[in-house]
């Protein structure tokens, strides 16, 4: 089978106003489902059985991650309970008053205590680490926890802004600050994927 090959001058006849994005895939259909897999084992072979860990996903998309793997975590573990929660950390990132916009919160869900647990925080991609500086200072208004860890599905290296570092990594990608990292989600994305996206110029 022949690759596709597509004609030098395609990308001239883009708008000037759209540029032009190369995507290369780095995960998905079921290999992305293992991934998450073992992330799952490796959490259970840490935490046991979960009677004194919680899960937190930070809003907005690391929500899809905590929820997929306290769902992976309930097949595995039937008999044990999962407690999951979403966190909004809107107002407490350090760039929200320079913002021109206003920014719309999301919705901050934790009906349990934290107080003396171990909670595993939970981002789908790790890049500077000031959002997971905004999560530890919006999570202390529900408690102090016994020790925090962190998961990410995707950890970019070497950009970081803060020293944070994940307990828990899906896969490392080393990119530029140019080029994104876009997680779909079968939930609201209709299909698992993991992109690097880089604009060609």
């Amino acid at each position: 089978m022949q690759g596709l090959v597509l004609n030098p001058n395609f990308f001239l006849f883009l708008p000037k106003s759209i540029p032009a994005m190369l995507n290369l895939t780095l995960l998905d259909g079921q290999k992305f489902q293992i991934t998450i897999q073992r992330l799952c084992r490796q959490l259970i072979e840490n935490h046991n059985d979960f009677s004194n860990t919680v899960l937190i996903g930070i809003q907005p998309r690391g929500i899809f991650l905590a929820k997929r793997v306290a769902e992976e975590l309930r097949k595995i573990l039937p008999d044990d309970t999962i407690l999951q929660g979403d966190l909004d950390i809107t107002f407490y990132r350090d760039d929200f008053r320079r913002r021109e916009s206003p920014l719309v919160p999301n919705q901050t869900r934790i009906d349990f205590i934290i107080e003396g647990k171990k909670v595993v925080m939970m981002d789908d991609v790790l890049w500077t680490g000031r959002t997971i500086r905004a999560a530890m200072d919006a999570m202390l208004a529900f408690g102090r926890p016994e020790k925090v860890e962190l998961l990410t599905l995707v950890d970019r290296r070497y950009s970081r802004h803060i020293p944070v570092a994940a307990d828990y990594v899906g896969i490392e990608v080393d990119s530029i600050a140019s080029q994104r990292v876009v997680v779909s989600w079968k939930e609201t994305d209709g299909e698992d994927k993991i992109e690097l996206l880089s604009e060609i110029k």
